[in-house]
C-alpha cells in the first residue's frame, strides 16, 4: 500500500472530523467547552468512551502482547470491571452532588487551595505523560510505515498529528468530542471486527481454534509463580487500581461522564461501558493470536517480525500484517481507520481535559468577571497544552521500551497514586489534614517507591512488583495522610459530602 494512498485516507478522515466540529461547536463558549452544557445522551457518552479508553495503545499494543504474555492481560481487564463499579456507585454520586466542572475542585473543599492545585498538577503530569505515550505509538507507526519513505522526520509525524487534533477541538471542546468519539469508536470497532473475520478466514477456522487455545484463549490466570509480576492477584488488583485512578480520578474520562444530564444517566453510561469494554479487550487479544498464526503461515513476513522481536518492538505486529502482509487494500484501510480513530479519540479528549484542568484548577478562569478575557485565556491554554504535548512525545520517543502499554501503566503507578490517596482518604475519613502538609505526602511516597523499585531486585531476588504498585502508592499516601491528621471535625463546607 503506497504512502500517498495512506495519507489520502488520513486527510479524508480529518475532513470528516472538521465537519463534525463545525456543526457541534456553533456558538460554543467556555461552558460548552468544559461541560457540553450537561446535555449529552448517556448512550453516546458510553459508546464514545470505549474508543477514548482503548486508544491507539490498545489497538496496537494489546495484540502484540499475546506474543510474550498470551491471554494473561485479561486478569487486568477483570480488575477493570471491579474498578468501574466503584466509580459508578462511589465517585460519580460525589461529583454530581458537588456539581463539579473539574473533579479536582473537590480537593479544595476537602483540604484547601494548595492540595487542590497539587492534585490538578498530578493529573496534568499523568495525562501529559499518558497522552504522549499514546500519540508516540501512532506517530511511530506512521513514521515507520509511511512518512519515512518520503523523507519526513518523526518530529514531523508528531507535529502533523497534533495540529490535526487541535484544529477540530479548539472551539467546541468536550461538546464536539462526545460526537467525534462516537464516530471514532464506530470505526475502531468495525476495524477490529473486520480484521478478526478476514484473518481468521485466511488462517482457517480449525487452525485458528487450536492455535488460540495454545495461546491461552480460556486460560487467563497465571497461578504458578506468586513472585512474578504477571501473577493473577497482581493483575486483578492492578487492573482495579488502574481503573480507579486512570478513569475515576482522571478529568479526561470523568469530564465525559459529567456531560450527562444527571447522576443516574452517568451511572448507566459507566455500567454499559464497562461491560462492552471487557468484551472488546478480549477480542483484541483474539486478534493478536490470529496475527501470530498468520505469521507462522507466511515465512517471509515471519522473518521480518523476528527482526522486530530482536528489537523488542511487538507493537508493530498488527501494522506489519495489515500494511505489508499481502492482504490487500481493504484490510490496510480497515487497520488505518481503526488506528487513527483509536488514537484521535483518546488524544482529543486528553487535550481538552488538560486545557480544562489548567483553566479551572490552576488559572481559575471561571471566576473571572470578564468572560471574553476568560475565553481568550482558555484558547491560549489550549495552544500551550498542544506545544507541551509535542515536546513530551519527543521525549517519549527517546525513552521508549518493549511494550508501550506497560510503559503507560508503570508511569501511572507513580503519578496517579497520590490522587487515589487524597480522594479516598477524603471520602472515607472525617479527620482533618493541614492543607500545608497534605501535598508533602503526595511527593514523598512516589519518590520512596521509585527508590524501592530501583533496588527491588537487590532487596528481593525473585519477587517483582507488577501493576499493583499503583494501589500500594495510594494506600501509603492514605497512611501518610492519616499520620498527619487530627481528630477535629472536617472543614464545615464538606460535612455533608
Amino acid at each position: 500500500m503506497s504512502g500517498i494512498f495512506i495519507l489520502s485516507i488520513l486527510l479524508a478522515y480529518f475532513l470528516v472530523l472538521i465537519a463534525i466540529s463545525y456543526f457541534t461547536s456553533k456558538g460554543a463558549k467556555n461552558d460548552a467547552f468544559f461541560t457540553g452544557n450537561r446535555s449529552s445522551k448517556w448512550y453516546l457518552v458510553s459508546f464514545g468512551m470505549i474508543g477514548a479508553s482503548l486508544s491507539g495503545i490498545t489497538f496496537i499494543s494489546v495484540p502484540g502482547m499475546v506474543f510474550a504474555e498470551k491471554f494473561s492481560y485479561m486478569q487486568i481487564v477483570i480488575g477493570y470491571l471491579i474498578g468501574y463499579a466503584v466509580i459508578a456507585f462511589v465517585l460519580l454520586p460525589l461529583y454530581y452532588r458537588l456539581n463539579l466542572t473539574s473533579i479536582y475542585a473537590y480537593l479544595e473543599q476537602r483540604y484547601g487551595k494548595v492540595t487542590h492545585k497539587v492534585g490538578a498538577g498530578f493529573f496534568l503530569l499523568s495525562r501529559m505523560l499518558g497522552s504522549a505515550v499514546r500519540l508516540f505509538l501512532v506517530a511511530d507507526v506512521l513514521d515507520y510505515f509511511v512518512l519515512s519513505e518520503y523523507g519526513f522526520s518523526f518530529e514531523f509525524s508528531v507535529f502533523l498529528t497534533l495540529v490535526l487534533i487541535y484544529i477540530y477541538t479548539y472551539r467546541g471542546g468536550i461538546k464536539t468530542i462526545v460526537w467525534t468519539d462516537t464516530l471514532q469508536t464506530t470505526f475502531m470497532l468495525l476495524s477490529l471486527g473486520v480484521s478478526v473475520y478476514l484473518i481468521s478466514d485466511l488462517v482457517g477456522v480449525s487452525v485458528a481454534t487450536d492455535g488460540l487455545r495454545d495461546f491461552g484463549l480460556v486460560n487467563w490466570f497465571v497461578t504458578d509463580n506468586p513472585d512474578s509480576s504477571h501473577y493473577w492477584l497482581k493483575g486483578v488488583f492492578g487492573g482495579f487500581f488502574i481503573t480507579l485512578a486512570m478513569t475515576g480520578l482522571d478529568q479526561d474520562m470523568m469530564q465525559k461522564n459529567l456531560t450527562c444530564k444527571n447522576e443516574k444517566e452517568a451511572q448507566k453510561n459507566m455500567i454499559w461501558f464497562s461491560g462492552i469494554l471487557f468484551f472488546v479487550n478480549f477480542i483484541f487479544l483474539v486478534l493478536g493470536g490470529l496475527l501470530l498464526l498468520y505469521l507462522e503461515q507466511n515465512q517471509p513476513l515471519n522473518e521480518v517480525f523476528i527482526s522486530m522481536e530482536e528489537s523488542k518492538r511487538y507493537d508493530r505486529l498488527f501494522p506489519l500484517v495489515a500494511l505489508e502482509g499481502g492482504l490487500g487494500k481493504f484490510i490496510g484501510i480497515t487497520f488505518l481507520l481503526g488506528l487513527i480513530a483509536a488514537a484521535y479519540s483518546s488524544a482529543d479528549s486528553a487535550l481538552t481535559a488538560m486545557t480544562t484542568s489548567t483553566s479551572v484548577d490552576i488559572m481559575e478562569i471561571q471566576k473571572w468577571k470578564n468572560k471574553e478575557k476568560a475565553e481568550k485565556a482558555r484558547k491560549y491554554i489550549h495552544i500551550g497544552m498542544t506545544v507541551i504535548l509535542f515536546v513530551v512525545i519527543l521525549l517519549a520517543n527517546a525513552f521508549k521500551e518493549t511494550n508501550v502499554i506497560n510503559t503507560l501503566f508503570k508511569m501511572a503507578g507513580y503519578t496517579y497514586g497520590p490522587l487515589l490517596g487524597l480522594f479516598f482518604f477524603g471520602i472515607f475519613s472525617k479527620r482533618v489534614v493541614s492543607d500545608k502538609k497534605a501535598w508533602l505526602v503526595c511527593l514523598i511516597v512516589p519518590a520512596l517507591l521509585f527508590l524501592y523499585k530501583t533496588y527491588e531486585s537487590d532487596l528481593f531476588k525473585n519477587y517483582e512488583t507488577g501493576h499493583e504498585l499503583l494501589g500500594i502508592n495510594g494506600v501509603l499516601c492514605i497512611l501518610g495522610l492519616l499520620l498527619l491528621s487530627t481528630k477535629n471535625e472536617v472543614r464545615p463546607n464538606i460535612k455533608n459530602l
